[in-house]
């Protein structure tokens, strides 16, 4: 016999194992997911139903009209490679462009004269919008003045550039304010000048604005001056889009042709110096290609194809210049 204490334990011991095997051997109750607006149907993808038809169709018109957007830069990279660059020889790159209806020469005057003017025009563009932009982003991001800037900017980059070169014309040009001269090389580079400043002006703005505050914070937490802390601190921070709206800009000046027109001219020989007429390659092509000669027709191909690979170059160096930033 075993006490009632004991025997009452060993009975709650025992019972156990069973409450255990019973509540196992229930069955969950089964619930039918359905519901009466929707049919259950395959999860394969089904493509004659209407939804994957439409999708697909509008893929379809995307992938279209994205090929239409890049068709026409294709087109001119072909047309231009088959008709200017079978006529790249050395001596297009060092002589002097030819007599109307004479055979030879080369563009070797326009592309000194383009390389000149554009880096008048850089001298000039990136030091003023660089500092407009650090203004704009660093000292007066939200007022009055800030906001009335950079509606002029946005509206100085959608003006026609020939309206640049005919202000230049008749501030600089017809004054002959350059030791007398008219056109000229700095002329050019000017009105080139108005033309890269709203790029640079956006691009350093915009770029300073994505320098994390922190950066900031922490350089006036260690005594720096707000001067100190934007060119040891915020400017190399951004230094890669600026840098990249800098070549975009340089790329947009070296391919301008209507600006020149009206304050550089032209020039069939050697650059003389900044205030004398010079030669560029946009106005050599405008020249050439509208002479009834085909020598020079062929020279204004050739200097296309040129003028074509330099503005890609300096388009895909900007790429190359945002890609470091990404890693």
């Amino acid at each position: 016999m075993l006490p009632n204490g004991l025997y009452g334990d060993l009975v709650f011991v025992i019972e156990i194992p069973s409450v255990l095997l019973l509540l196992m051997s229930l069955q969950p109750p089964t619930v039918q997911l359905t519901s009466p607006h929707f049919d259950r149907g395959s999860l394969e993808f089904n493509p004659s139903l209407l939804r994957n038809r439409f999708n697909s169709l509008s893929t379809t018109i995307a992938g279209l009209f994205a090929t239409i957007a890049v068709l026409p830069l294709l087109l001119v990279l072909v047309y231009v490679l088959i008709k200017g660059g079978s006529l790249i020889t050395p001596s297009l790159f060092t002589q002097l462009p030819p007599a109307p209806g004479l055979e030879g020469g080369g563009i070797g005057n326009a592309m000194v004269g383009t390389v000149v003017v554009t880096l008048i025009a850089s001298l000039l563009a990136i030091p003023i919008g660089v500092g407009g932009g650090i203004y704009l982003s660093e000292y007066n991001r939200q007022g009055r003045f800030a906001q009335l800037v950079r509606f002029a900017n946005d509206v100085l980059a959608g003006v026609p550039s020939i309206i640049s070169g005919v202000f230049v014309y008749g501030l600089i040009v017809a004054t002959r304010i350059f030791f007398g001269q008219s056109y000229s090389a700095v002329a050019g580079g000017i009105a080139l000048a108005v033309l890269m400043l709203p790029t640079v002006i956006k691009t350093t703005d915009e770029g300073l604005k994505l320098v994390p505050q922190e950066l900031r914070w922490g350089a006036y937490g260690v005594g720096a001056s707000q001067v100190v802390t934007i060119l040891r601190v915020v400017l190399p921070a951004a230094l890669t889009p600026i840098a990249t709206g800098i070549v975009l800009a340089i790329a947009r000046a070296a391919g301008e042709t209507a600006p020149l027109i009206f304050t550089a001219l032209f020039s069939q020989f050697w650059p003389e110096g900044l205030f004398n007429p010079i030669a560029s390659m946009s106005v050599l092509i405008y020249n050439f290609a509208i002479m009834p000669y085909a020598p020079q027709n062929q020279l204004a191909w050739a200097a296309s194809f040129v003028l074509v690979l330099m503005i890609l170059a300096a388009n895909l160096l900007a790429r190359w210049i945002t890609r470091l930033s990404r890693r």
